[in-house]
């Protein structure tokens, strides 16, 4: 919570150019203080906030699992930049990449539980956006 000091005011009487005399009472505001945003929330923050991250975490809560599927769900992505996007996701530990043993090899993308958790912001973040 905030912390404020007590208003000041000062009483001040000018001159004015005609001769007159003019009361001024100035009131000073409280002085306000803010917390710097936390470490924690600027690297989630910054980790979102790059282009189609919350799309393909979206479509992961989805169903999509085949790059495939993430293609199709995330419109105008490109093939390179939703392989980057889900790399990315993969080192942060938001997303396992799951080599499946068949022929030829199956690859699926997971949510980690670490990922499942963005489930309800990412829900409330389209709630907002449904209500706004």
């Amino acid at each position: 919570m905030a912390r404020s000091s007590p208003k000041r005011t000062a009483i001040v009487e000018m001159a004015g150019s005609s001769g007159k005399r003019t009361t001024v009472i100035a009131v000073s505001r409280p002085e306000r203080r803010c917390r710097p945003v936390p470490l924690e929330v600027r690297q989630a923050a910054d980790l979102l906030e790059r282009r189609w991250q919350l799309s393909i975490i979206y479509a992961a809560l989805t169903g999509a699992l085949r790059w495939g599927e993430f293609a199709e769900a995330v419109d105008g992505i490109s093939p390179r930049m939703l392989s980057e996007r889900l790399r990315d996701l993969e080192a942060a530990g938001l997303i396992e990449r799951v080599v499946l043993p068949t022929s030829p090899p199956t690859v699926e993308y997971r949510l980690t539980e670490q990922g499942r958790r963005l489930g309800p912001l990412i829900e409330a973040m389209r709630a907002y956006a449904e209500s706004a």
